[in-house]
């Protein structure tokens, strides 16, 4: 068995594992129990009554958090000409075309989303085995793939998270840090929960909300009620 820190120990008996809690009460609890010498990110775990083997069971997408995440990420644009220059305007933090897709061949991986305009798809899709892999490819469901570059770049500069369920039909997301107030935290938690609740696919059965689960990153779960959860 994994051996836990003391902190972790008493962030455990803190509270009642078992327990379900309402939102800002989970929140406030993972909250009082980041104690880690950095500020940690606070992370929500949706499990939701669908089937992902079925291509009308998937939810995907991606959303603007009101709070943004507490971290500004780096941005890679594909594009070229006066798509180009208007993503440099816009705060990208690299942009090219030929030139990256070569970098990215040989091993360079210093950014954390990718935008591309339509036109650069057939050739930024030769990096699908390096870029899909890493949740790098970019995708219109996700507005990745766009000839609006300025609004894609603001948008995830601002706090755009992409969510999508795995296997087991689980969401992950982050929803801010543990410096954000709680009341920060659960506005961000319960856009992210309504837009999940809207995207519930028709052929789903049963409960659809199984359980939802909040914790920081070097924190334990704090389970929500399911049937309280937004």
């Amino acid at each position: 068995m994994a051996k836990v820190g003391k902190k972790y120990q008493e962030a455990v008996k803190s509270f009642d594992r078992i327990a379900l809690y309402e939102p800002t009460e989970a929140l406030t609890i993972v909250k009082n129990n980041a104690k880690a010498k950095f500020d940690e990110t606070v992370e929500v775990a949706f499990k939701l009554g669908i089937d992902t083997r079925h291509a009308d069971q998937q939810i995907r997408g991606a959303i603007v958090l009101p709070n943004g995440t507490g971290k500004t990420r780096s941005v890679l644009v594909f594009a070229k000409g006066e798509k180009a220059k208007e993503a440099e305007l816009a705060g990208a933090d690299f942009v090219g075309a030929e030139d990256m897709i070569a970098k990215i061949e040989q091993g360079w991986f210093g950014f954390e989303v990718v935008v591309a305009t339509p036109d650069m798809m057939g050739m930024v899709g030769k990096l699908g085995r390096v870029l899909g892999p890493k949740g790098l490819m970019p995708n219109p469901k996700t507005g990745t793939v766009t000839l609006d570059v300025t609004r894609a770049i603001k948008e995830i500069k601002a706090g755009k998270i992409e969510y999508r369920a795995d296997k087991a039909g689980i969401i992950h997301a982050p929803i801010g840090k543990a410096s954000f107030s709680v009341e920060q935290l659960f506005e961000n938690y319960r856009v992210l929960g309504e837009t999940l609740l809207k995207a519930k696919p028709a052929a789903a059965k049963g409960q659809y909300m199984r359980s939802v689960t909040v914790s920081s990153t070097m924190g334990p779960g704090v389970r929500i009620n399911p049937a309280k959860a937004i």
